[in-house]
C-alpha cells in the first residue's frame, strides 16, 4: 500500500502546529521577476476520496481514491474522530489569489508589508474541516510602467523592485509612476470529511 501525499496534507491541517503554506511569489530579486498577477484565482483539488475503513481503538482512517489506498491516524487534537464514518467524503484543495489594487494618492514614501493568518476548525459536533488562511498585503511604489508591454514595476518595502504583468491593459489607463498599489496575496489550503451524497 502507497503512502499518498493526502496523510502529509491531513497532518498539516488537522495537526494544527505544523502548518504547511504555499509561499506567495517572492517580492522580487536580483533582476526584476515578471509574474502574470494583475488579479488570478485559482482553486486546485488536492485530493478527493472515500474513508473506506476507521479503526477506532487505533484512530486510523484508511482513504480510497483511483490512485489507492492511504492511512492517516488521527492525533488527539481532532476531537471530532467520533463523526466519522465508512462512506463519508475526504476533500482536500489549495486555494491561491493575487490582485492589485490602485491606490490614487502620491507615494509618501511608506511602504509596508502585513501578513495574517487564520485556521477555521468545525464544530464539535460536526464532521472534522479545517481551513488554513495565510494573507500578505503589501504597499508598493510604482517606479515604472509600460503600457505598450502591460508592465508595471514596483517596490515593495524590502526596497526590491518586481514587474509586474497586467492582464487588463485598461486599469494601466491612468497609473503613473510616483503612485502606490496594493498587493494582496491570499492562500487557503482546505480539508474536509463530508457525508456521502445521498
Amino acid at each position: 500500500m502507497k503512502l499518498a501525499p493526502i496523510t502529509l496534507v491531513l497532518a498539516s491541517l488537522f495537526g494544527g502546529s505544523s502548518a504547511v503554506y504555499a509561499q506567495a511569489p517572492a517580492a522580487g530579486a536580483a533582476k526584476p521577476v515578471v509574474i502574470d498577477a494583475a488579479v488570478t484565482d485559482n482553486r486546485y483539488q488536492l485530493y478527493e476520496g472515500e474513508v473506506v475503513k476507521v479503526d477506532k481503538k487505533t484512530r486510523t482512517i484508511t482513504f480510497k481514491n483511483k490512485e489507492g489506498e492511504s492511512k492517516f491516524v488521527a492525533g488527539p487534537e481532532i476531537t471530532n474522530f467520533a463523526q466519522i464514518k465508512k462512506g463519508d467524503r475526504v476533500n482536500v484543495s489549495y486555494e491561491l489569489a493575487v490582485a492589485i489594487e490602485l491606490i490614487k494618492t502620491k507615494s509618501d514614501g511608506v511602504r509596508s508589508k502585513v501578513e495574517t493568518n487564520t485556521v477555521t476548525k468545525s464544530k464539535a459536533d460536526e464532521k472534522p474541516a479545517e481551513k488554513i488562511a495565510n494573507q500578505t498585503t503589501i504597499i508598493a511604489d510604482i517606479v515604472e510602467v509600460n503600457r505598450e508591454k502591460k508592465l508595471v514595476s514596483v517596490k515593495g518595502p524590502s526596497g526590491k523592485i518586481t514587474t509586474v504583468t497586467v492582464k487588463n491593459p485598461a486599469l494601466l489607463a491612468d497609473v503613473n509612476v510616483g503612485e502606490q498599489v496594493k498587493v494582496i496575496y491570499y492562500d487557503a489550503m482546505a480539508a474536509s470529511i463530508t457525508a456521502p451524497k445521498k
